[in-house]
C-alpha cells in the first residue's frame, strides 16, 4: 500500500514534521499553513499522507472524493485540485494542462492567505456535494 490513511482523524504532528523535514523553512511554513486552512474549512476530512508521491491529500471516504492535495516542492507548494478544470477561477490562479486536475503554486504565506484560495477550496468541496 502506498498511501497511509488516518481515518477521520488527522495525521499526528510528528509524522507531518518527519514528512516535511527535507524541505526548507518557507516550504514547511506554507505547507503547514495550507494544511491548517484545509482542516479548518473541512474538519471532518480524511487526511492521507502519500510518501511516494510526496503529498498530503484531503477528502472523504473514497479516493474520488478528494477535495485537494498539498504537494511541497523545492521552492514552493502546489495546492492541487483533482477536478480543477471545472472550478470557477475568475482570477486565473489555476495552472495545469491535464484534462481534469489543476494546481496553484504558492511560494509564500501571503499567497496562501489569498481569499481566492479559500474560494477554490470551497468550490472544490461543493463539487462533492458533501456537507461542511
Amino acid at each position: 500500500m502506498t498511501m497511509e490513511t488516518v481515518g477521520r482523524a488527522h495525521i499526528a504532528a510528528p509524522e507531518i514534521r518527519a514528512f516535511l523535514a527535507g524541505y526548507d523553512a518557507q516550504v514547511r511554513s506554507v505547507t503547514l499553513y495550507l494544511r491548517e486552512l484545509v482542516l479548518g474549512m473541512v474538519p471532518d476530512a480524511v487526511e492521507q499522507l502519500d510518501l511516494p508521491a510526496r503529498m498530503l491529500a484531503y477528502g472523504f471516504a473514497r479516493t474520488k472524493d478528494t477535495i485537494c492535495v498539498i504537494m511541497p516542492l523545492k521552492a514552493a507548494v502546489n495546492l492541487g485540485f483533482p477536478r480543477g478544470a471545472d472550478l470557477p477561477d475568475p482570477t486565473r490562479l489555476l495552472a495545469g494542462t491535464g484534462r481534469r486536475a489543476r494546481h496553484v503554486k504558492i511560494a509564500s504565506i501571503d499567497q496562501a492567505q489569498a481569499p481566492e484560495l479559500r474560494a477554490l477550496l470551497q468550490a472544490s468541496l461543493s463539487q462533492l456535494k458533501s456537507p461542511l
